[in-house]
């Protein structure tokens, strides 16, 4: 070792790796049998002692074994210098997997099943954002001479229908026309642009179709303008119960914590940038009923817009390497199925 410091870390991340496959306290001649530091069972008890008085480590009873605090995970998720790489058939599954859903709906109900599967921890996805979306598409189709169906699709495959009584009949070229107009004030726009847009338009528009404009306009920006909710898909909450040891006395507490969306929505509200993962272990986290469990979150959308986020939510004992390998691929391959819709 290059000094005492890194060989130290070496033993935390032999104890870390030890308790989160084994979920059992490991001691100095398990580190020196399994690892192989090139150092006595003294220097490890040592090492071991000095990680302990630090908090990196704690003696959760009367044996010789240590296990992991929260301080000791979290110095190891910020040195960890290698993520776990997924295998090429762990890719090509979540690729095809993934590129056979039909719409946002299973799309994201894909990346949820296939994350909670993946980790073996409880999978979270945000639906994208009104905010950053974008008008791709407006289609107008007259379901009798005097309605209309609005289909509103944006560039983060959501999609909006609404249904607009005329009172007048309109012709088939009148409806193109209406179609020209729609289009050309939205596609392209960012919502809340295309709200104004779209309020102004029946002031421009020719005589003839002003009434109908307005009442398609009328509908349309409660389409436009951002909606109060935000929607998640939560799956694999059956895993936290496979390791109820994990949660001692709070698994009950995590569960309805994670029954409130506005608990998952601040866990996901760390994940700002596409690509970034972020992890929050244990006290770390603002909620105290999701204290004992560790969070890893991660921002989805394309180049530097961010559209939602995803995660997964699991115990404080969770292997961090492939967890945040797993998030990350998950995230970036519905990043790219969104942007191609």
């Amino acid at each position: 070792m290059a000094n005492t410091d890194e060989r130290r870390f070496e033993v935390l991340r032999a104890i870390v790796a030890d308790y989160v496959s084994n979920q059992e306290p490991v001691g100095s001649k398990t580190i020196v049998e399994r690892h192989n530091l090139g150092v006595s069972s003294a220097t490890v008890r040592n090492d071991m002692a000095a990680l302990e008085e630090e908090g990196y480590i704690t003696q959760p009873h009367t044996s010789a074994g240590r296990i992991p605090t929260d301080k000791g995970y979290r110095l190891f998720v910020d040195k960890l210098s290698e993520i776990k790489p997924l295998s090429a058939a762990e890719r090509r599954a979540i690729t095809t997997f993934l590129d056979s859903g039909t719409d946002l709906d299973d799309v994201l109900r894909r990346s949820v099943r296939l994350l909670a599967q993946l980790t073996r921890q409880v999978a979270v996805v945000q639906y994208p954002m009104l905010t950053n979306a974008a008008v791709r598409h407006l289609e107008v189709v007259p379901l009798t001479p005097a309605r209309l169906m609005l289909v509103l699709i944006t560039d983060s495959g959501r999609v909006d229908q609404r249904t607009v009584d005329l009172g007048d009949v309109l012709t088939e070229e009148s409806v193109l026309r209406l179609r020209t107009v729609l289009n050309g004030a939205l596609a392209g726009r960012r919502l809340v642009e295309a709200a104004a847009r779209v309020a102004e338009l029946p002031e421009v528009a020719p005589s003839e179709l002003r009434d109908s404009l307005t009442r398609i306009c009328t509908v349309l920006v409660e389409s436009l303008v951002e909606h109060p909710e935000e929607r998640l898909v939560l799956g694999g909450t059956a895993n936290l119960t496979r390791n109820v040891a994990d949660f001692p006395g709070s698994l009950r507490q995590v569960l309805e914590a994670l029954e409130e969306q506005v608990v998952v929505l601040k866990l996901l509200a760390a994940a700002r940038n596409p690509g970034a993962v972020t992890v929050l272990i244990g006290e770390e986290n603002e909620d105290e009923q999701m204290r004992s469990t560790s969070v890893v979150s991660i921002g989805y959308g394309r180049d530097d817009m961010l559209l939602g986020g995803m995660g997964i939510v699991g115990p404080t004992r969770m292997d961090y390497p492939g967890t945040i390998a797993a998030v990350r691929a998950v995230a970036n391959y519905v990043g790219q199925i969104l942007s191609g819709r």
